[in-house]
């Protein structure tokens, strides 16, 4: 029997919807407590295809972050803002170094592989980045996971992400319910 997990996904401005809403829907679905977090001013955030989503806090209203379990990264045009926000940055290699899972996607695992987090590790990222991935051993496939790291390759990975942060917060069975339910299985 699974304790009820908790994790964090951030937003910032530019995110690939996708890679944000998919797995959140899926760990909802499979009872894992899901935070959205603004990492920009305010709890309105723009996605990279104009898609306006409302946070459930911003960054600075997070109680006790190292209380969660993952810290998940979506991708898209905004992963470029995650270097830039030195808190977030701290909090990752914060769960780096105690093997608190992480988990990220198409263009995000680049942001871990920058903060030294991939180094060693196996990973994926969007196709004609692999070179950002500095370290990591680049593995061409949907979702990879190495120890505590979870990466996967784009947005058409979503649900299979999603799937795997689901086997790793609520176990096996409670992410293949949910799969099911998606047809993903």
């Amino acid at each position: 029997m699974f304790l009820i997990s908790k994790a964090l996904l951030f937003l910032p401005e530019g995110f690939e919807e996708t890679e944000a809403l998919v797995p959140t829907d899926i760990l909802r679905r499979a009872e894992v407590d899901v935070t959205t977090v603004s990492i920009g001013s305010g709890t309105l955030v723009t996605g990279s295809h104009a898609i306006t989503v409302t946070a459930d806090c911003a960054f600075d209203a997070v109680r006790d972050p190292m209380a969660y379990d993952m810290l998940i990264l979506p991708g898209g045009p905004g992963h470029k803002r995650y270097p830039e926000h030195a808190a977030l940055c701290e909090l990752l290699r914060a769960f780096h170094a105690q093997g608190k899972h992480l988990a990220a996607i198409c263009a995000a695992p680049t942001v871990l592989a920058g903060l030294g987090i991939l180094d060693g590790k196996k990973a994926v990222c969007y196709p004609g980045m692999e070179k950002a991935l500095g370290k990591a051993v680049y593995i061409d496939a949907p979702v990879v996971r190495d120890g505590h790291v979870t990466t996967a390759k784009w947005a058409g990975a979503a649900i299979a992400f999603g799937v795997a942060l689901a086997e790793i917060l609520a176990g096996a069975e409670k992410a293949a319910q949910v799969a099911q339910s998606f047809g993903a299985i």
